[in-house]
Parts: structure tokens; sequence; C-alpha cells
């Protein structure tokens, strides 16, 4: 079989895996716990609904991941629950994530002027908007 080889190992076979596995598995986080405790917050959407860390994924499913100040935007092609490679982790998903802001965009968030002081409620709240906190 073409997954024998991939090194896809367990759960390729079966169509589904854990969420938090698969997230870890394709390497849109470091660690599984990671992976595991982003779910249990809220962080991760599958298919637009909370996930908890053991909710399956399957082929076509749409993952969203609010990790690292970033929003990751995935839909699976294949689900594996064992780490693989990074050129194989490519071939199990589809990024349709926006991009990454450059540096200068969010260099410019954070500039205040010098000698301002400390921001009130209301500018701390502005800030938090624009750095896409809620």
């Amino acid at each position: 079989m073409a997954d024998e080889g991939t090194g896809a190992g367990a759960g390729a076979g079966t169509g589904t895996a854990r969420v938090d596995a698969w997230i870890w598995s394709v390497r849109l986080t470091k660690t599984r716990s990671i992976a595991a405790t982003a779910c249990r917050a809220g962080h991760v959407k599958v298919n637009g609904e909370r996930a908890k860390p053991a909710q399956p994924v399957r082929a076509g499913d749409e993952v969203r991941l609010f990790h690292a100040g970033r929003e990751r935007i995935v839909v699976v092609k294949r689900p594996v629950s064992k780490r693989v490679g990074a050129p194989a982790a490519a071939e199990c998903l589809i990024d349709n994530s926006p991009p990454p802001p450059t540096p200068v965009e969010a260099a410019v968030v954070g500039i205040r002027d010098r000698g301002a002081g400390r921001p009130t409620k209301r500018e701390r709240r502005e800030i938090e908007v624009l750095r896409g906190r809620p």
C-alpha cells in the first residue's frame, strides 16, 4: 500500500484520526500536548464547531487553529495519527491560511509615543482589537 512507504502509521487506513494527534502529526504545533491544550481552550474548530482533543477528523474536514498569534485554516487531505516528515505533512493538508503579517505591519501596531505614559482603558481595548485579541 502507498501509506506504508510514507510512514503515515496507525490511523491512516481507518479514515479518521484524533484532531489533536492530526494537528501535531502535520506539524501545525510542536507537541501533541500543545495541540490538546489548544483544543480544550477552544482554539481549534472542525467544520466551524469547537473541537475536543479526541474528536475524529476525516478527509475533507476544515480545521481552524489559532496558535502563536496566527489563525491557520487547513483542509484535511489525509488523516494521520503519527508524526510525519515535513514533505509528507504537506501532502496531508491543504493550507488556506491568510499570509502571516509582515514584521513591518506587526511593529506598527505596538508603537506608542515616547513619554505618553500608560495607555488608558479605552486605548488598551483599541490596542487589543488591533492585535486581533477579543
